[in-house]
């Protein structure tokens, strides 16, 4: 990753005295684990992390690439897997009707993901940078996303978004991103967030919380071109001016243009049977197939 500062490696990459420190010890003990496996399994594709794949596979045992996983599974369709569901939290569908009504590519998606946290503090700045942007959003508030505090709303916030905002407690992200209102995605930048973004074309504000979120931020915003980022104490003017530049802006609609190619790259990857992730897939299950016999 050429060029990448140290403020977007993890934080536990960057201790110069590890001492007794957990992820340290843990990132250690997975490292010597993969340099013994018969194989490295990585939810990405080819075109979009070619350069770090082919330096992991100089290192480790042989690597493959086989996602985004949410569209390679639509290849592979098996019934009795329909029932089983990723998400930790239930999701609310009536955020779909409610995304019916908004015209196309106005709508900002926010969504911090499963287990970040904020203060108090962060999430009024949120709240006012939104209502003072004038745009139409759905915002995702699960518990928990206050650290310690009150997760209370200020009441003049949610009187003034009131006709063009909506709150819900989770939802089902692959059917909002994929909606044609969604105009761009708010987000911690996790992994399957990002992919997911990634693959239906909607460009990325980047609030990383930890780990790899900042490497994903730093990628996102300077390698692939999809993203902005916040700062990490965030403030509302500038949530303010990145929410209108995303939505109405040129940077916005450049950026949008290439989370666009990205997303095509992402389906040629999992086109059966040619695409990289399924080629990639394919010796996976030789390779298994190699344990059985």
């Amino acid at each position: 990753m050429h060029g990448i500062p140290l403020k977007n490696i993890p934080p536990f990459m960057r201790i110069v005295n590890p001492g007794d420190e957990f992820m340290v010890e843990f990132t250690n003990t997975q490292i010597h684990k993969a340099k013994k496996a018969s194989g490295i399994i990585f939810n990405t594709f080819d075109d979009l992390e070619h350069d770090i794949l082919a330096t992991l596979a100089s290192v480790f045992p042989p690597c493959y690439a086989i996602g985004p996983l949410h569209l390679l599974e639509k290849q592979l369709v098996d019934e009795s897997l329909a029932s089983i569901e990723s998400n930790l939290w239930k999701e609310e569908p009536e955020c779909l009707k409610w995304l019916d009504s908004k015209a196309s590519s106005s709508v900002v998606y926010v969504n911090f993901g499963s287990i970040t946290v904020m203060s108090h503090q962060q999430l009024v700045e949120f709240c006012w940078g939104l209502a003072n942007s004038n745009q139409s959003f759905l915002w995702i508030l699960r518990p928990g996303i206050v650290s310690g505090e009150s997760e209370a709303l200020p009441l003049e916030f949610l009187r003034e978004t009131s006709s063009r905002g909506m709150m819900a407690g989770w939802c089902p992200q692959e059917q909002v991103l994929n909606h044609p209102s969604i105009g761009g995605f708010l987000t911690h930048n996790g992994w399957n967030s990002t992919v997911e973004s990634l693959t239906n074309g909607v460009p990325m504000l980047s609030w990383p919380f930890f780990a790899d979120q900042l490497t994903n931020c730093w990628l996102s915003c300077n390698q692939w071109g999809v993203a902005m980022e916040i700062d990490n104490d965030v403030k509302r003017d500038e949530v303010e001016r990145l929410v209108i530049e995303l939505v109405t802006k040129e940077k916005g609609n450049e950026m949008r243009k290439n989370a666009i190619n990205w997303k095509d790259k992402a389906f040629e990857a999992c086109a059966y049977p040619s695409g990289s992730s399924m080629i990639s897939l394919e010796k996976v299950i030789h390779k298994l197939q190699t344990f059985t016999k």
